[in-house]
């Protein structure tokens, strides 16, 4: 598919001013040259022209809010200077796999001012001695070349930086609620040991008093019973004081 087709159906009904990234990679340029983009991509931040075949980059439009562009494996050999006039706030540019052979060939990126990584893999230019430490003179505004600083450590990977914020992000509530659960836990524990020892001592309390209720009824049985008794005797006297009267008699 040819880049300017390609581009057309990316933009799936929108205008090219709501265009923040755009990626046309393997798509064909006939010419070599930069086709079906225009000035109306005004708040484009990312392009990616991968392995399109381009051999030119004179037709490029102005793209004032671009920062990052991929222009990897295609056959560019010079008019990088058309990047400082078009894209001003590069930051990142990919041109591994093209075919850069001399220093002079970067030179023009020197305008780049906010150029901070610059990717050259797979160029000829990164045969040459002392490779790294010629372009990092030539381009002082280089913080990162093929990935690794002057002192070799290397770049951040930005998509890597914001998953391990929101794995930060999303343990902080995690180890707050399992601080709380414990907390939680501790206090229903609490609650069912007061709970319980309350039980305790309520039935502990309840027993004494069906003890004593027991006690109480038994006295009383005991009570009768002894009354009954006096009774019982009184009565047999009674008896026995008459016989004798009648005797007498």
């Amino acid at each position: 598919m040819d880049m300017k087709k390609r581009i057309t159906l990316e933009l799936r009904s929108r205008s090219p001013a709501e265009i923040v990234e755009l990626v046309v990679d393997n798509s064909r340029s006939a010419d070599g040259e930069v086709e079906g983009l225009t000035d109306e991509f005004t708040e484009l931040e990312f392009l990616s022209m991968v392995n399109v075949g381009l051999s030119s980059l004179a037709k490029l439009p102005s793209l004032p809010k671009l920062r990052k562009l991929e222009l990897s494996d295609n056959n560019l050999s010079g008019s990088l200077e058309t990047l400082s006039e078009k894209c001003p706030n590069l930051t990142y540019l990919n041109l591994s796999g093209n075919k850069i052979k001399e220093l002079s060939n970067v030179e023009a990126l020197q305008n780049l001012k906010s150029l901070q990584s610059l990717d050259l893999f797979n160029c000829e230019i990164t045969s040459l001695e002392d490779y790294r430490e010629s372009v990092f003179e030539l381009l002082p505004q280089v913080t990162y070349l093929d990935g690794f600083d002057q002192e070799d450590n290397e770049a951040p990977d930005s998509e890597a930086e914001d998953e391990d914020e929101d794995g930060e992000d999303g343990a902080g509530p995690t180890g707050d609620y399992d601080d709380e659960d414990d907390e939680e836990e501790d206090e229903d524990g609490s609650e069912r040991g007061e709970v319980g020892l309350g039980f305790q001592v309520n039935r502990g309390n309840q027993e004494d008093d069906e003890d004593e209720e027991d006690y109480g009824e038994e006295e009383e049985e005991e009570g009768e019973y002894d009354q009954a008794g006096i009774q019982g005797q009184k009565r047999k006297r009674d008896v026995d004081d008459e016989d004798e009267e009648d005797e007498d008699d």
